[in-house]
């Protein structure tokens, strides 16, 4: 589950390191070429919002298969692509159709012990972590070696192949997990409620979209800062990225470990504790705009910190509803994708206006702002009925 979870997550993050190589091929300006992570983005949002709380109301498995296979589809087009607007729609729709990474989630959190939650949780978000950061070295490679259209079209030929193995390999849905009998308004309507209903679950959302955001500027704008000529590069900045992101694989291996610790602690704490972690990575970014050394070390706290608050994050969700495990996901997914969204379009856009200096405000910013409710003292009682 956690190497499907990885792989369907990759569809997200194939652009980034070649979003330079796609602006010159059609020709587009920093803005439009801005858009096509935030859109991708934006349809994973909806994606969760509209389709994973049917998780919760069908079979599962059925859903997995099914969206994992359109997903090679949309890939498919936008290697064929023949103008910069329907790349920019077709990664729109490959947000919305990336939806296995968080079906998979929830039934993994449904499967486990109680006591072993935290620790199945993490060795999803680490499969996760390292599909995001992996698309990025392979899509680099790739697309400097062989061109953008030739790695969609092997994402594409991949995720047809994960759609046979999961077809093969992943266990049956047990009718139980479909623990919602009403229509879909109304199961739509039930997300909405238990965001009302459960404080926990505001604060964590509000949290993970502003790691993610801080995450996402950084990701997105890391290869223009590269293409600057001061660096001396060897090898193509897109390559580079790769290489940089290979920095991340550390935090994600980390996963399974701090699950356990997140079955032991306090997780609200290892949250604060790492969205300050994640907010010095940003200072030392900062500072090292001329600095790969500088950049490596950032994006190994970076890595950490966004990695453990994530899997923290989870660890408090799925201990509130244990009917509702799709639904919750929904709420916290919907809400980090939000924020990612938000921080590949500000973070664009403080590119092109203030350079590296204003991406590193952007992050800082918002992850100031998901400090907030560390403020304000603890969160009120977990609600369990």
């Amino acid at each position: 589950m956690s190497f499907a979870a990885g792989v369907s997550v990759a569809n997200l993050y194939y652009n980034q390191p070649l979003l330079n190589q796609i602006r010159l091929y059609f020709h587009g300006s920093f803005g439009e070429i801005g858009a096509i992570p935030m859109l991708t983005q934006i349809g994973y949002a909806l994606g969760m919002f509209f389709l994973v709380p049917l998780g919760d109301m069908l079979d599962r498995k059925k859903l997995i298969l099914f969206f994992t296979f359109l997903g090679a589809l949309c890939c498919g087009i936008i290697a064929m692509a023949n103008s910069l607007s329907l790349v920019i729609g077709m990664s729109f729709l490959l947000g919305i159709s990336t939806m296995t990474p968080q079906l998979l989630v929830p039934f993994a959190a449904h499967l486990a012990l109680p006591e072993k939650k935290g620790k199945v949780i993490g060795t999803m978000v680490s499969g996760i972590l390292l599909g995001i950061l992996l698309a990025r070295t392979v899509s680099g490679f790739v697309g400097s070696l062989y061109g953008w259209r030739e790695m969609f079209m092997l994402a594409s030929g991949i995720l047809v192949a994960l759609t046979l193995l999961l077809w093969q390999v992943l266990p049956e849905s047990p009718k139980h997990m479909r623990s919602y009998q009403g229509h879909y308004l109304g199961l739509l309507q039930s997300v909405l409620q238990i965001v009302k209903e459960q404080p926990v679950l505001r604060e964590v959302c509000l949290m993970g979209a502003m790691y993610f955001g801080a995450f996402s500027a950084f990701w997105v704008n890391l290869v223009f800062l590269l293409s600057k000529p001061y660096f001396h590069l060897a090898i193509p900045p897109a390559q580079a990225v790769g290489l940089f992101a290979l920095l991340g694989a550390i935090a994600a291996f980390s996963g399974p470990l701090f699950g356990t610790w997140m079955d032991r602690t306090d997780a609200r704490k290892v949250t604060g504790f790492m969205l300050l972690l994640t907010l010095f990575s940003f200072f030392i970014f900062a500072v090292s705009d001329h600095s790969l050394w500088g950049l490596g070390l950032g994006i190994i706290l970076m890595d950490i910190g966004v990695q453990c608050g994530h899997v923290a994050n989870q660890s408090r969700i799925f201990r509130l509803l244990p009917h509702a495990q799709s639904r919750l996901q929904t709420a916290y997914m919907f809400s980090y994708f939000v924020g990612g969204a938000a921080g590949s379009y500000l973070g664009s856009m403080a590119w092109s206006h203030y350079g590296w200096l204003g991406v590193c405000v952007v992050a800082v910013g918002m992850l100031a702002l998901g400090l907030m409710p560390f403020m304000q003292g603890h969160t009120q009682v977990y609600k369990t009925s």
